[in-house]
Protein backbone atom coordinates (compact mmCIF):
# COMPACT_ATOMS: atom_id res chain seq x y z
CA UNK A 1 0.00 0.00 0.00
CA UNK A 2 2.83 2.44 0.85
CA UNK A 3 4.60 1.67 -2.40
CA UNK A 4 1.37 2.22 -4.35
CA UNK A 5 0.77 5.56 -2.62
CA UNK A 6 4.35 6.67 -3.28
CA UNK A 7 4.17 5.69 -6.95
CA UNK A 8 0.80 7.42 -7.38
CA UNK A 9 2.12 10.60 -5.73
CA UNK A 10 5.20 10.53 -7.95
CA UNK A 11 3.15 10.09 -11.12
CA UNK A 12 0.76 12.87 -10.08
CA UNK A 13 3.63 15.25 -9.28
CA UNK A 14 5.27 14.46 -12.61
CA UNK A 15 2.08 15.07 -14.60
CA UNK A 16 1.46 18.33 -12.72
CA UNK A 17 5.04 19.50 -13.34
CA UNK A 18 4.69 18.63 -17.05
CA UNK A 19 1.43 20.61 -17.25
CA UNK A 20 3.00 23.64 -15.53
CA UNK A 21 5.94 23.48 -17.95
CA UNK A 22 3.76 23.22 -21.05
CA UNK A 23 1.16 25.82 -19.99
CA UNK A 24 2.74 28.23 -17.47
CA UNK A 25 0.37 30.40 -15.40
CA UNK A 26 -0.35 33.86 -16.77
CA UNK A 27 0.12 36.98 -14.63
CA UNK A 28 -3.07 38.82 -13.61
CA UNK A 29 -4.27 41.81 -15.61
CA UNK A 30 -3.75 44.37 -12.84
CA UNK A 31 -0.10 43.34 -12.54
CA UNK A 32 0.40 43.81 -16.28
CA UNK A 33 -1.26 47.25 -16.22
CA UNK A 34 0.84 48.34 -13.25
CA UNK A 35 3.96 47.21 -15.06
CA UNK A 36 3.00 49.23 -18.16
CA UNK A 37 2.18 52.41 -16.25
CA UNK A 38 5.18 52.34 -13.95
CA UNK A 39 8.13 54.62 -14.66
CA UNK A 40 11.28 52.83 -15.79
CA UNK A 41 13.54 52.10 -12.86
CA UNK A 42 17.28 52.71 -13.13
CA UNK A 43 19.25 49.65 -14.20
CA UNK A 44 20.49 47.54 -11.27
CA UNK A 45 24.12 47.90 -10.38
CA UNK A 46 24.62 44.42 -8.94
CA UNK A 47 24.61 41.76 -11.65
CA UNK A 48 22.94 38.50 -10.68
CA UNK A 49 24.15 35.22 -12.11
CA UNK A 50 21.86 32.45 -13.36
CA UNK A 51 24.10 29.47 -12.54
CA UNK A 52 22.47 27.00 -10.17
CA UNK A 53 23.58 23.44 -10.96
CA UNK A 54 21.31 20.42 -11.04
CA UNK A 55 18.77 21.92 -8.64
CA UNK A 56 17.99 24.70 -11.11
CA UNK A 57 16.82 22.23 -13.76
CA UNK A 58 14.98 19.94 -11.35
CA UNK A 59 13.00 22.70 -9.67
CA UNK A 60 12.40 24.96 -12.68
CA UNK A 61 8.80 23.71 -13.32
CA UNK A 62 7.78 24.76 -9.80
CA UNK A 63 9.15 28.33 -9.92
CA UNK A 64 5.90 29.85 -11.21
CA UNK A 65 3.84 28.18 -8.50
CA UNK A 66 6.17 29.35 -5.73
CA UNK A 67 6.08 32.88 -7.13
CA UNK A 68 2.27 32.87 -6.94
CA UNK A 69 2.60 32.03 -3.23
CA UNK A 70 4.35 35.38 -2.72
CA UNK A 71 7.86 34.02 -2.37
CA UNK A 72 10.52 35.12 -1.89
CA UNK A 73 9.58 37.80 0.60
CA UNK A 74 10.75 41.36 0.05
CA UNK A 75 13.42 41.16 2.77
CA UNK A 76 15.10 38.30 0.93
CA UNK A 77 15.41 40.13 -2.39
CA UNK A 78 18.28 42.29 -1.15
CA UNK A 79 20.00 39.25 0.35
CA UNK A 80 19.78 37.60 -3.06
CA UNK A 81 21.16 40.77 -4.66
CA UNK A 82 24.23 40.92 -2.45
CA UNK A 83 24.92 37.22 -3.05
CA UNK A 84 24.46 37.80 -6.81
CA UNK A 85 21.83 35.07 -7.14
CA UNK A 86 18.74 35.36 -9.31
CA UNK A 87 15.28 34.82 -7.86
CA UNK A 88 14.50 32.05 -10.36
CA UNK A 89 17.57 30.02 -9.38
CA UNK A 90 16.81 30.46 -5.68
CA UNK A 91 13.20 29.34 -6.02
CA UNK A 92 14.25 26.40 -8.20
CA UNK A 93 16.70 25.27 -5.52
CA UNK A 94 14.01 25.52 -2.84
CA UNK A 95 11.65 23.37 -4.90
CA UNK A 96 14.35 20.85 -5.81
CA UNK A 97 15.53 20.37 -2.22
CA UNK A 98 11.96 20.10 -0.94
CA UNK A 99 11.14 17.48 -3.58
CA UNK A 100 14.32 15.56 -2.81
CA UNK A 101 13.58 15.58 0.91
CA UNK A 102 10.01 14.45 0.24
CA UNK A 103 10.98 11.47 -1.92
CA UNK A 104 14.13 10.32 -0.12
CA UNK A 105 12.39 8.55 2.83
CA UNK A 106 9.95 6.98 0.37
CA UNK A 107 12.86 5.54 -1.61
CA UNK A 108 14.45 4.20 1.58
CA UNK A 109 11.16 2.65 2.64
CA UNK A 110 10.83 1.05 -0.80
CA UNK A 111 14.29 -0.51 -0.51
CA UNK A 112 13.52 -1.80 2.99
CA UNK A 113 10.23 -3.24 1.77
CA UNK A 114 11.98 -5.06 -1.05
CA UNK A 115 14.47 -6.38 1.52
CA UNK A 116 11.68 -7.74 3.71
CA UNK A 117 12.09 -5.27 6.62
CA UNK A 118 9.57 -2.48 6.12
CA UNK A 119 9.20 0.31 8.66
CA UNK A 120 5.89 1.54 10.09
CA UNK A 121 4.19 3.94 7.68
CA UNK A 122 4.33 6.80 10.18
CA UNK A 123 8.14 6.92 10.16
CA UNK A 124 8.71 7.54 6.42
CA UNK A 125 5.74 9.93 6.37
CA UNK A 126 7.15 12.03 9.21
CA UNK A 127 10.63 11.88 7.69
CA UNK A 128 9.31 13.01 4.30
CA UNK A 129 7.47 15.98 5.79
CA UNK A 130 10.41 17.02 7.97
CA UNK A 131 12.98 16.75 5.17
CA UNK A 132 10.69 18.53 2.71
CA UNK A 133 10.19 21.48 5.07
CA UNK A 134 13.89 21.56 5.93
CA UNK A 135 14.91 21.42 2.27
CA UNK A 136 12.47 24.21 1.43
CA UNK A 137 13.84 26.50 4.17
CA UNK A 138 17.54 25.62 3.83
CA UNK A 139 18.30 27.89 0.81
CA UNK A 140 16.83 30.90 2.65
CA UNK A 141 19.06 30.29 5.67
CA UNK A 142 22.14 29.84 3.47
CA UNK A 143 21.43 33.04 1.52
CA UNK A 144 20.90 35.07 4.70
CA UNK A 145 24.12 33.76 6.24
CA UNK A 146 26.17 34.49 3.13
CA UNK A 147 24.58 37.94 2.79
CA UNK A 148 25.51 38.83 6.38
CA UNK A 149 29.13 37.81 5.73
CA UNK A 150 29.28 39.83 2.52
CA UNK A 151 27.82 42.92 4.19
CA UNK A 152 30.43 42.72 6.96
CA UNK A 153 33.22 42.35 4.37
CA UNK A 154 31.79 45.24 2.35
CA UNK A 155 31.82 47.51 5.40
CA UNK A 156 35.50 46.73 6.02
CA UNK A 157 36.31 47.41 2.36
CA UNK A 158 34.28 50.64 2.47
CA UNK A 159 36.44 51.93 5.33
CA UNK A 160 39.59 51.31 3.29
CA UNK A 161 37.95 52.92 0.25
CA UNK A 162 37.15 56.07 2.22
CA UNK A 163 40.73 56.29 3.50
CA UNK A 164 42.01 56.12 -0.09
CA UNK A 165 39.55 58.80 -1.19
CA UNK A 166 40.61 61.01 1.71
CA UNK A 167 44.28 60.68 0.72
CA UNK A 168 43.54 61.48 -2.92
CA UNK A 169 41.49 64.53 -1.95
CA UNK A 170 44.33 65.72 0.27
CA UNK A 171 46.64 65.40 -2.74
CA UNK A 172 44.51 67.81 -4.76
CA UNK A 173 42.25 65.47 -6.74
CA UNK A 174 38.59 66.22 -7.36
CA UNK A 175 35.81 64.29 -5.73
CA UNK A 176 34.77 62.29 -8.80
CA UNK A 177 38.35 61.55 -9.80
CA UNK A 178 39.28 60.53 -6.26
CA UNK A 179 36.32 58.14 -6.06
CA UNK A 180 37.15 56.52 -9.41
CA UNK A 181 40.88 56.18 -8.67
CA UNK A 182 40.24 54.73 -5.21
CA UNK A 183 37.88 52.12 -6.65
CA UNK A 184 40.54 51.06 -9.18
CA UNK A 185 43.23 50.63 -6.52
CA UNK A 186 41.40 48.02 -4.44
CA UNK A 187 40.64 44.44 -5.33
CA UNK A 188 37.83 42.11 -4.39
CA UNK A 189 34.08 41.95 -4.77
CA UNK A 190 33.33 45.13 -2.80
CA UNK A 191 35.69 47.31 -4.84
CA UNK A 192 34.29 45.79 -8.04
CA UNK A 193 30.77 46.87 -7.07
CA UNK A 194 31.97 50.36 -6.14
CA UNK A 195 33.82 50.66 -9.44
CA UNK A 196 30.78 49.45 -11.37
CA UNK A 197 28.56 52.04 -9.64
CA UNK A 198 31.00 54.83 -10.49
CA UNK A 199 31.31 53.63 -14.11
CA UNK A 200 27.51 53.69 -14.46
CA UNK A 201 27.48 57.23 -13.07
CA UNK A 202 30.09 58.30 -15.60
CA UNK A 203 28.36 56.66 -18.57
CA UNK A 204 24.88 57.90 -17.66
CA UNK A 205 26.15 61.39 -16.72
CA UNK A 206 24.71 61.25 -13.22
CA UNK A 207 26.31 62.20 -9.94
CA UNK A 208 28.47 59.45 -8.38
CA UNK A 209 26.82 59.77 -4.97
CA UNK A 210 23.46 59.02 -6.56
CA UNK A 211 24.69 55.67 -7.91
CA UNK A 212 26.50 54.98 -4.65
CA UNK A 213 23.23 55.57 -2.81
CA UNK A 214 21.46 53.22 -5.23
CA UNK A 215 24.13 50.59 -4.56
CA UNK A 216 23.65 51.01 -0.83
CA UNK A 217 19.90 50.53 -1.22
CA UNK A 218 20.35 47.43 -3.40
CA UNK A 219 22.78 45.81 -0.97
CA UNK A 220 20.99 47.15 2.16
CA UNK A 221 24.17 48.73 3.50
CA UNK A 222 23.18 51.82 5.44
CA UNK A 223 26.74 53.11 5.73
CA UNK A 224 27.02 53.47 1.96
CA UNK A 225 23.65 55.23 1.72
CA UNK A 226 24.69 57.63 4.49
CA UNK A 227 27.98 58.28 2.69
CA UNK A 228 26.11 59.16 -0.52
CA UNK A 229 23.84 61.54 1.39
CA UNK A 230 26.83 63.19 3.06
CA UNK A 231 28.60 63.66 -0.26
CA UNK A 232 25.52 65.17 -1.88
CA UNK A 233 25.13 67.65 0.98
CA UNK A 234 28.79 68.54 1.30
CA UNK A 235 29.17 69.72 -2.28
CA UNK A 236 31.56 68.65 -4.97
CA UNK A 237 34.98 69.23 -3.38
CA UNK A 238 36.77 71.01 -0.57
CA UNK A 239 37.72 70.56 3.07
CA UNK A 240 34.16 69.73 4.15
CA UNK A 241 34.12 66.66 1.95
CA UNK A 242 37.48 65.49 3.29
CA UNK A 243 36.36 65.97 6.87
CA UNK A 244 33.13 64.07 6.22
CA UNK A 245 34.98 61.16 4.59
CA UNK A 246 37.56 61.02 7.37
CA UNK A 247 34.85 60.96 10.03
CA UNK A 248 32.95 58.24 8.20
CA UNK A 249 36.07 56.10 7.80
CA UNK A 250 36.86 56.46 11.51
CA UNK A 251 33.31 55.48 12.45
CA UNK A 252 33.49 52.41 10.20
CA UNK A 253 36.78 51.33 11.77
CA UNK A 254 35.37 51.70 15.27
CA UNK A 255 32.24 49.77 14.27
CA UNK A 256 34.32 46.97 12.74
CA UNK A 257 36.45 46.74 15.86
CA UNK A 258 33.38 46.60 18.10
CA UNK A 259 31.80 43.86 15.96
CA UNK A 260 35.02 41.83 15.98
CA UNK A 261 35.27 42.16 19.76
CA UNK A 262 31.63 41.09 20.19
CA UNK A 263 32.18 38.05 17.97
CA UNK A 264 35.29 37.11 19.94
CA UNK A 265 33.40 37.39 23.24
CA UNK A 266 30.57 35.26 21.86
CA UNK A 267 33.05 32.62 20.69
CA UNK A 268 34.68 32.60 24.12
CA UNK A 269 31.31 32.08 25.79
CA UNK A 270 30.50 29.22 23.42
CA UNK A 271 33.78 27.54 24.34
CA UNK A 272 32.68 27.25 27.98
CA UNK A 273 29.85 24.86 27.08
CA UNK A 274 32.07 21.95 25.87
CA UNK A 275 34.30 22.38 28.92
CA UNK A 276 31.28 22.23 31.24
CA UNK A 277 29.97 19.11 29.49
CA UNK A 278 33.38 17.45 29.81
CA UNK A 279 33.47 18.27 33.53
CA UNK A 280 29.99 16.81 34.04
CA UNK A 281 30.95 13.70 32.09
CA UNK A 282 34.11 13.25 34.15
CA UNK A 283 32.14 13.57 37.40
CA UNK A 284 29.60 11.02 36.22
CA UNK A 285 32.38 8.67 35.07
CA UNK A 286 34.11 8.87 38.47
CA UNK A 287 31.12 8.69 40.81
CA UNK A 288 28.83 6.34 38.90
CA UNK A 289 30.74 3.11 39.82
CA UNK A 290 30.84 4.11 43.49
CA UNK A 291 27.16 4.99 43.50
CA UNK A 292 26.29 1.70 41.77
CA UNK A 293 28.36 -0.24 44.34
CA UNK A 294 26.62 1.53 47.23
CA UNK A 295 23.11 0.92 45.86
CA UNK A 296 23.74 -2.76 45.12
CA UNK A 297 25.23 -3.43 48.55
CA UNK A 298 22.13 -2.17 50.38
Amino acid sequence: MIVLIALSAGVGAGLWALWMWLIPPRPPLDALLTRLRAEPAPPPIVVRTGAGGWAQYLGRPFVGVIRHLGLPESSLHKDLAITERSVEVHLAEKAALALTGLLLPVAVELLLTLGGRPLPWAMPLAGSLALAVGGFLLPDAMVRSEAAKRRAAFRHALGAFLDLVHLLLAGGAGVEGALADAAKVGHGWAFQQLGRALDIARLTRTSPWKTLGQLGDELEINELSELAAALSLAGTEGAKVRASLAAKATALRHQGGSEAEAEANAATERMTLPAALMAVGFIVFVFYPALTHVTTSL
